[in-house]
């Protein structure tokens, strides 16, 4: 029987595959507001950040960070408006699995509610679906894990954390989960999978399929009306 009683999902990019969306949305904003960038720069300097972080790195730069970050909002809600794409193979765990489930995201509760929220997928989440908003502190502070681990009645050694950043594997180590760090898509930052071994992943999974078979190998059991699903090896141990 495993000990995993839980799953906690970061969002961007784990569940929905909107990370170079609000990435590309922030280097506008910022140009826009004098300062020229390109989204793989945005990427390096923002992706998994807090709102302190993020605007903290706004004044760094010498820049009106709640402009910068509306100017930015709308930019990507408009963009939320056309399409919100999964995250390729996310559904097969969201309702494959017969364990408690919660989305924990450093985002805004205003963009997960116009970007996870109006998806069905969230349906597999119910009321869990918190932003750092719901906590003092967010990723890489281990505040957000153990808040949801206390909603779902579970300890946090009994949750798995997935997350495609270094800020949500810290989060998940603080907090005594099981860390997993996960490569999109979406995700062409160099040497990725390493930097997420680096910062503490028990494992690096570079598909959902990936994510899957891990899942199976703990030993997970199943939702009945799912059964199991055949996967490909792309998981290992960091």
């Amino acid at each position: 029987m495993s000990r995993v009683k839980a799953i906690l999902f970061d969002c961007d990019g784990v569940l929905i595959d909107t990370e170079p969306m609000g990435c590309e949305a922030l280097a506008q904003a910022v140009s826009a507001a004098g300062v020229p960038m390109t989204r793989e720069e945005a990427t390096r300097l923002f992706s998994g950040n807090s709102a302190d972080a993020s605007m903290k790195v706004m004044a760094d730069l010498g820049l009106e960070a709640m402009t910068v970050f509306s100017e930015s909002d709308r930019i990507l809600y408009q963009a939320f408006e056309r399409n919100i794409p999964l995250v390729p193979g996310i559904e097969s765990i969201a309702h494959g699995f017969d364990v408690a489930m919660a989305v924990c995201s450093n985002s805004s509760i205003r963009r997960l509610d116009l970007s996870i929220c109006k998806l069905p997928l969230a349906h597999a989440f119910g009321s869990h679906i918190y932003s750092a908003q719901h906590v003092a502190r967010g990723k890489p502070a281990p505040d957000l894990a153990l808040f949801a681990c206390n909603k779902l009645g579970v300890t946090p050694e009994q949750a798995i954390f997935i997350d495609d950043n270094v800020h949500g594997v810290a989060a998940a180590r603080a907090a005594g989960c099981l860390a997993v760090g996960f490569v999109g898509p979406s995700d062409h930052r160099v040497g990725h999978e390493e930097t997420l071994r680096n910062a503490g992943a028990d494992y690096v999974v570079t598909s959902m399929n990936g994510f899957h078979q891990l899942l199976t190998a703990l030993s997970l059991p199943p939702a009945t009306a799912m059964g199991t699903t055949a996967v490909g090896a792309d998981y290992a141990p960091a």
